[in-house]
């Protein structure tokens, strides 16, 4: 699809705030998942997905807000998110790991999109880089860690 400047840097701010979406979604129920398990448990949800998925959303936030700012667009920040329902510690880091996911094959699309080489952003570029990185081995990470949950 042929975009105009401005309809493909919206586009990105679009695509990139789902996905921000996505990891504020995750980040919350990990938080519930937090609530439901011993400290021992809390400890290595906390170092091996909470904190790294922290940083990608934070990461993530800043390669929106930059991008924006180089762009002179007016942006709203996006939408924050709720763990939901407490139904577990399991289902909770299983709902995380879908988002995890979902966040990754968002900024994979957009970034196989070519649209952030054609708008010639390199900030935007590394920032998306950075962020998939980050989110990378955490969907390994939490199986992980659910297999080990109540041992």
């Amino acid at each position: 699809m042929a975009y105009t400047s401005a309809e493909g840097r919206q586009e990105i701010l679009d695509e990139l705030g789902e996905a921000i979406e996505a990891i504020a979604t995750a980040l919350a129920a990990l938080g519930v998942a937090y609530e439901e398990v011993d400290e021992q448990t809390g400890d290595r949800l906390e170092e091996a997905l909470f904190g790294p998925v922290q940083k990608a959303y934070g990461r993530a936030k800043r390669t929106y807000a930059g991008f924006a700012a180089r762009m002179a667009m007016e942006v709203d920040e996006p939408a924050a998110a709720t763990g939901g329902a407490h139904a577990g510690a399991r289902a909770s880091i299983d709902r995380a790991t879908s988002e995890i996911e979902r966040a990754d094959a968002l900024l994979s699309e957009l970034q196989d999109s070519m649209l952030p080489v054609e708008v010639g952003d390199r900030e935007l570029r590394a920032g998306l880089s950075e962020v998939r990185e980050l989110l990378g081995p955490l969907p390994a990470r939490s199986r992980e860690l659910v297999r080990t949950l109540g041992r």
